[in-house]
């Protein structure tokens, strides 16, 4: 049986605010994008009783046996949305965990992508956007990975166009629990996304913007502000923000030779510290 190779892109948000909450999960609306550095899947039907997941790479330790991969699975089974086929799924996770980036999120989206893709399983719209909601809240992100803007009502609008940004990612060594980050959550911004347009991904705009799970995060593990402070710094930068809930940092340039030459003065600076250079896609 053939071996397929699916890239899975991490996202990240270019701005983020927490607009509400309902009786269990925060309201939220960002404006995301996905760059370069991705996980590798690679998949293959066995003749099996059981599905067969592992994963492997840097950032694979600590990664529960049920996972988002495993939850995606046992829903297409339940759903008998495969048929009974059977998959061998091996991970290599080049995405840090507990990061900002949707790594986990992002591997089960890639995996439908690809089903749908090879036309193995059929979904209309509302289907997916259910299957996508038991997997994870930030799945369906990575649906159709494009520049896309979450208003607060949950609709996505996503945007063929590309933006060019070159992006040093930073991860610290250690990383943010999305649920004590979030529980710390004490009021609101007034929503901003609600009329979604291309200009929402300029300079100036995203400039403007911020991420409110910041302060919060800064307060936890005050080295986050430390690394922000230090990337703002650098020369020819655009902006400098965290994604999601952390820990990630991410500074924007718009020169391939200014983001390289801010990746060589970090690791001068923190060089214990994760970091890579990658590109908008």
């Amino acid at each position: 049986m053939p071996i397929f190779k699916i890239k899975s892109y991490a996202k990240i948000n270019l701005a983020l605010n927490i607009v509400g909450k309902s009786s269990k999960l925060h309201k939220i609306e960002s404006i995301v994008s996905f760059i370069e550095l991705h996980d590798l899947i690679y998949l293959e039907f066995i003749n099996t009783k059981n599905h067969k997941v592992s994963f492997h790479g840097k950032f694979s330790k600590g990664i529960e046996k049920k996972n988002t991969i495993t939850t995606l699975l046992r829903l297409l089974d339940k759903k008998k949305l495969l048929n009974n086929a059977k998959l061998k799924i091996r991970i290599i996770k080049n995405i840090p965990q507990e990061a900002g980036m949707g790594g986990g999120s992002m591997n089960a989206a890639s995996l439908i992508n690809f089903l749908i893709f090879k036309r193995i399983i059929k979904l209309k719209k509302n289907a997916l956007i259910n299957l996508t909601k038991l997997v994870g809240s930030d799945v369906i992100l990575g649906i159709d990975p494009k520049n896309s803007i979450l208003s607060s009502n949950g609709l996505i609008k996503k945007y063929k166009k590309k933006i060019k940004f070159y992006t040093l990612v930073v991860k610290p060594n250690f990383g943010c629990s999305t649920k004590a980050i979030f529980s710390k959550v004490k009021s609101f911004s007034r929503p901003k996304f609600n009329l979604p347009k291309q200009s929402m991904f300029s300079k100036n705009y995203l400039k403007n913007s911020n991420n409110d799970l910041e302060n919060i995060a800064f307060r936890v593990h005050p080295k986050l502000k430390i690394i922000k402070s230090f990337l703002s710094s650098l020369h020819n930068v655009i902006f400098v923000r965290m994604s999601g809930s952390g820990s990630s940092i991410v500074a924007y340039f718009y020169s391939k030779k200014a983001c390289k030459i801010g990746l060589k003065q970090f690791k001068s600076r923190f060089n214990s510290y994760w970091c890579i250079a990658s590109k908008t896609i």
